[in-house]
């Protein structure tokens, strides 16, 4: 596949989620961000799907997920204000083991690991920066996976 690697070949069908499809952020240094994303991705039990050396890195499971890239217009990468990318968590605990690894590889805290909404009981949440400024959740939404 030219100067690509890819899973394509091994995914297999899914029924349709709804959106969204996959996620990006941009970077101005792919190879410093890899290694952020498989560290983080790692905790989640996500490996790299697609690489287009020196372009992009694509992570997901059975299909393209989350993406890190540089940016098309070959302007500087930057974080947007408002925006976040939000991860889903087999457990409480991969959620503050997710949360513990982003500060580790570099990234900053938003909010530390802890149930939220009402009375505390709306889902348990970490928000985190990674180290070019985007915003990330981390959540476990009902209980535990099995």
């Amino acid at each position: 596949m030219n100067d690509m690697t890819v899973n394509l070949k091994n995914a297999e069908p899914e029924s349709v989620r709804g959106l969204p499809g996959h996620s990006t952020v941009g970077t101005g240094n792919l190879e410093a961000a890899g290694e952020f994303y498989d560290r983080l991705m790692a905790v989640l039990g996500i490996g790299r799907f697609l690489v287009q050396p020196g372009r992009a890195i694509y992570y997901g499971k059975r299909r393209l997920e989350f993406g890190v890239v540089k940016p098309f217009d070959g302007r500087p990468a930057r974080a947007g204000n408002g925006s976040m990318v939000a991860f889903e968590a087999p457990s409480r605990a991969k959620v503050r083991e997710a949360h513990a690894t982003a500060l580790r590889a570099g990234g900053s805290d938003e909010g530390a690991p802890g149930p939220r909404g009402e009375n505390g009981e709306g889902p348990y949440c970490a928000y985190f920066r990674d180290p070019e400024g985007n915003k990330f959740l981390v959540y476990r939404a009902g209980p535990d996976e099995a």
